[in-house]
């Protein structure tokens, strides 16, 4: 039996992922997909504006048009947006119901640190579904994170239900982290580490996962699709911006400058600051 002070407590992070914003070009298909399939419950219904969550809280925005173009795997942009339950027992009651509601699966993979199960919704944007392991199992000999894509135990999960249904997406439920296409790690490092404070906490020759607060990643960057890949178009379905929520306002003030230094332009609104990484997805900040 593990306790709640084994795994890692993502709002205590200095930098945390908190919403993600999605072109699409169907909207009502889109929408309602996040809502059958991962259970968000509508927050703000516009005339081409659909926010998406749990309670209160803003998961998903979707931005809908109907002229966007298709996705294209080779630009830099969305891999996946990956969903971390509380409870192995609540991916365990997710798996079960789309299995028996027949949404086709992409892949399901053991990551040392996490258990993880990949799908995509109706336009191709990637999804990941996911729960943490404790800490205590993530650092191999030497205290590092390790992490890897092994094959899942997939009934062995399922046997972890409780004998209880999957219900809709947890309250406590959060975006974990989001995966993106990048052209370079060079770049990403320059600006996810270098710019906005992330961590380096596992890395590929072709893909890096950076962290905030000893946690595994809430960002990563990989190029396993669009090496050297340039600004994304901006009329293609797919991610528009990804929302970060710091802790303290002193990492704000740290990042603005920083920005500021490397000629990164800024917008700042009432309560956020926005910035664009390489490729020209929006980051915006919140304290």
């Amino acid at each position: 039996m593990t306790s709640s002070a084994e795994y890692f407590d993502m709002s205590a992070a200095p930098m945390r992922i908190a919403s993600v914003r999605l072109k699409v070009q169907d909207l009502d298909v889109v929408s309602e997909f996040y809502q059958s399939v991962l259970g968000l419950k509508p927050i703000k219904i516009e005339d081409r504006r659909v926010t998406l969550g749990t309670g209160s809280t803003v998961l998903v925005e979707l931005v809908g048009d109907p002229t966007l173009s298709a996705n294209d795997l080779r630009q830099a942009g969305l891999f996946h947006t990956a969903f971390l339950l509380p409870t192995r027992a609540d991916l365990a009651r997710w798996l079960a119901h789309v299995v028996a509601v027949g949404v086709p699966l992409q892949g399901a993979s053991d990551h040392i640190v996490s258990e993880a199960i990949y799908l995509a919704d109706p336009e191709g944007n990637g999804i990941e579904v996911y729960v943490d392991r404790p800490m205590s199992r993530w650092n191999d000999t030497n205290s590092q994170i390790q992490m890897a894509t092994d094959p899942l135990d997939v009934q062995d999960l399922l046997n972890a239900t409780g004998g209880t249904e999957w219900s809709g997406y947890p309250l406590d439920g959060v975006i974990g982290h989001v995966h993106l296409q990048v052209g370079d790690t060079a770049d990403a490092n320059g600006f996810y580490r270098d710019i906005l404070g992330f961590e380096v906490a596992f890395s590929y020759p072709s893909a890096s996962f950076y962290g905030s607060g000893g946690y595994h990643h809430q960002i990563a960057g990989n190029v396993w699709n669009s090496r050297r890949a340039g600004t994304r178009p901006e009329g293609m379905i797919g991610l528009d911006g990804v929302k970060i929520i710091l802790r303290d306002a002193a990492d704000l003030a740290k990042i603005t400058a920083r920005a500021q230094s490397a000629g990164i332009a800024i917008m700042k609104h009432t309560g956020t600051t926005t910035l664009h990484d390489p490729w020209g997805t929006t980051i915006t900040l919140i304290v």
